[in-house]
């Protein structure tokens, strides 16, 4: 083992032979670390040590950088120690290089027990400690250091500027940002470029876009560099202002500058809504003659812009072009497929990911959840919960969330139960999941039940929360319950009445048939009345038979939504019922001249796994003969005509079951 030992030394020293100083080792140390080669740094410092040659005060800071490079906490624990018994210990070089290792560890509390401990301090120390709390969000800590700071007569700089500014950013603190502008003009760094270009990605996300604009009007144009550009862009694109981000990129083209990826990125991020189709195509071919696509994150926001646009067959191609898929790419193609309801290519998409050996992630697991509650998909809702378990991600809170909403969606309060009851970590979006799906399947009692629980939990509940109380008080009628839970959410937890609780407050008066006083409610509201509510008071008369007021809110559903047939046809159906058929005509001549389309109901059921679709008139299924003679047999035995029982073995004869059904 000892002539092992020996000759694995004796081949490292004669591998350092072309090291003739500390000096030279020092360059390769520097080199590799400036070229993105930390581990190299790490095997050279490694190297230096076992030939005998001490590091000095200028090889530390390049390890302590390779450290925080890779964030390897383990390497940074065995680099301390050295450093500690080197004569460099108090280096104020040194120890700055320390304290930044720690924070891009993020070991910030380390950082500072070494900040803490230096018997010098520059401001490049202090910004390192600085940056350190910043990351982590601790605004006391940032302040009270910068106070420090001043009071021990040092100067901020630039860094110290920018880091303040990320700081009002992260907390989307419009008056901080404003103070730490003030204090940078003060400094004299109104015309430093990096620091104004800091100010204008911050005052866009903190949603003051003509500030931002300010900032960014008042570079000197010799002085703008595409950053700007980029981050006057992506701060409209965060704002949705598109077409302002399209102008912007017009003036930089114009302007001399060529667009790098970041703004092909941006101007991706500005069009993700369906209606900017055909702008997110003229980024895609302006991107491609810039050669901006061979960066992975630009063809992902691709295919996630062309999936928000509604047009999943174009994200498919682009999605198949990529020679290199990384997670987020399967992971935002599941996506695509979910968000349009094709479950069967969401999980097709899954199994592929797997096979390419890409190991799903939990966002990838939420998107197939949601798929299933909103197609009603239960069977595959349990083997997507089956797989969550083995994977290990049933733990995360969000996926225990995400599948007690499919379960409510999909009917199935028992699972839902036993999922909640067993969760280690219930959040306020938890019980309020519980909450809304006892309301939508009926149960209104036990809403009203879990809502109790969870105010004896100690969570307070949210605005949503009260959304699903008062949906729960519709679903049950309790117009007593109603206006007592609006009052506690006023009352006692300040929580303003949105558009959506006075929605189910006027729904609950009209659904108990007080439609004079819903109509009254409604016109007294604070906020204007949506085309939601209008339909509910509509829905309400419907249901009543009031012709008048129904006409009223059909009227002003018209002027809202001039295209809609809901209402067109609500009001045929309560003419209808009072007889009124000369008015029922002339909705529907109303109709005709206003070139409202009434598009068919739609009905979903699974079979053996696979989603299947009807519309009324629907005869181009393959197995339409056999759905007839179910629909003949299930329809005898609503109509109660044959014994149920031997109709429901008749159907499960011929393997059919149904899981939801929705229109």
């Amino acid at each position: 083992m000892w002539k092992l030992k020996s000759m694995v030394t004796t081949r490292i020293v004669k591998g350092m032979s072309s090291f003739s100083t500390v000096s030279s080792i020092n360059t390769s140390i520097k080199a590799a670390v400036n070229d993105g080669q930390p581990h190299k740094a790490l095997f050279l410092f490694r190297q230096m040590k076992l030939s005998g040659l001490e590091p000095n005060h200028l090889t530390f800071p390049f390890i302590a950088k390779a450290c925080a490079k890779i964030s390897n906490l383990k390497q940074s624990y065995i680099i301390h120690p050295h450093i500690l018994k080197s004569p460099h210990c108090s280096d104020i070089y040194v120890q700055t290089a320390l304290v930044d290792m720690y924070v891009k560890c993020g070991k910030v509390e380390y950082a500072y027990q070494v900040f803490e401990g230096m018997p010098d301090r520059d401001v490049t120390a202090w910004n390192a400690m600085l940056m350190g709390f910043v990351q982590v969000g601790f605004v006391v800590r940032v302040l009270g250091l910068f106070y420090r700071m001043l009071f021990g007569g040092f100067r901020p700089d630039s860094v110290t500027v920018m880091g303040l500014t990320q700081l009002a950013s992260g907390l989307k603190d419009g008056r901080l940002l404003s103070s730490v502008h003030c204090l940078g003009i003060r400094l004299g760094l109104g015309e430093d470029v990096l620091v104004a270009n800091t100010w204008i990605s911050a005052y866009a996300k903190c949603g003051d876009l003509p500030l931002s604009d300010m900032v960014f009007n008042g570079i000197d144009s010799q002085s703008l560099t595409v950053v700007s550009w980029n981050s006057i862009i992506a701060g409209c694109a965060g704002a949705g202002e598109g077409f302002k981000s399209m102008g912007l990129y017009t003036k930089m083209l114009n302007a001399g500058f060529r667009p790098d990826s970041s703004t092909i990125l941006n101007l991706l991020g500005s069009f993700v809504k369906p209606d900017a189709l055909f702008q997110g195509k003229l980024i895609h071919c302006h991107g491609v003659k810039l050669g901006c696509f061979s960066d992975v994150s630009v063809l992902n926001t691709l295919v996630y812009m062309y999936s928000k646009c509604e047009d999943v067959t174009s994200a498919r191609r682009v999605f198949d072009a990529m020679m290199h898929k990384t997670r987020i790419s399967w992971t935002v193609m599941i996506g695509s497929y979910a968000e349009k309801g094709n479950l069967e290519e969401a999980i097709s998409s899954f199994n592929s990911m797997e096979a390419a050996g890409e190991k799903p992630d939990i966002v990838a697991i939420i998107y197939l959840i949601s798929a299933c509650g909103q197609i009603g998909a239960l069977e595959t809702g349990r083997w997507i919960d089956n797989y969550s378990m083995s994977a290990g991600l049933k733990s995360d809170v969000m996926i225990c969330n995400a599948l007690l909403d499919m379960y409510v969606k999909c009917g199935s309060l028992r699972d839902a139960e036993e999922l909640f009851l067993t969760m280690e970590e219930r959040t306020i979006v938890s019980w309020t999941t519980m909450i809304s799906g006892y309301a939508l399947n009926g149960e209104p009692k036990k809403a009203l039940d879990c809502f109790d629980l969870l105010l004896h939990s100690g969570l307070k509940p949210n605005s949503i929360t009260f959304i699903a109380v008062l949906q729960a008080c519709v679903h049950g009628g309790l117009l007593e319950k109603g206006w007592e839970f609006l009052d506690m959410m006023i009352d006692q937890f300040k929580i303003k009445a949105s558009l959506d609780h006075h929605a189910c407050m006027a729904d609950l008066l009209g659904r108990r048939g007080k439609l004079k006083e819903a109509l009254e409610y409604i016109e007294s509201m604070p906020c204007k009345p949506d085309a939601g509510i209008w339909g509910a008071l509509l829905n309400a008369c419907k249901i009543h038979r009031n012709s008048v007021i129904g006409q009223y809110a059909a009227d002003r559903l018209f002027d809202l939504e001039p295209q809609a047939a809901a209402p067109y046809v609500e009001m045929a159906n309560i003419y209808a019922s009072a007889g009124k058929w000369d008015s029922v005509a002339l909705i529907r001549v109303k109709m005709k001249g206003n070139q409202v389309r009434k598009y068919p109901g739609e009905s979903i059921i699974q079979v053996e796994g696979k989603s299947h679709t009807f519309r009324v008139d629907d005869r181009f299924h393959p197995e339409i003969a056999l759905i007839d003679e179910v629909l003949s047999c299930l329809e005898l035995q609503f109509k109660g005509e044959v014994d149920s029982s031997n109709h429901t073995d008749s159907c499960y004869e011929h393997g059919v079951s149904i899981v939801g059904l929705g229109s």
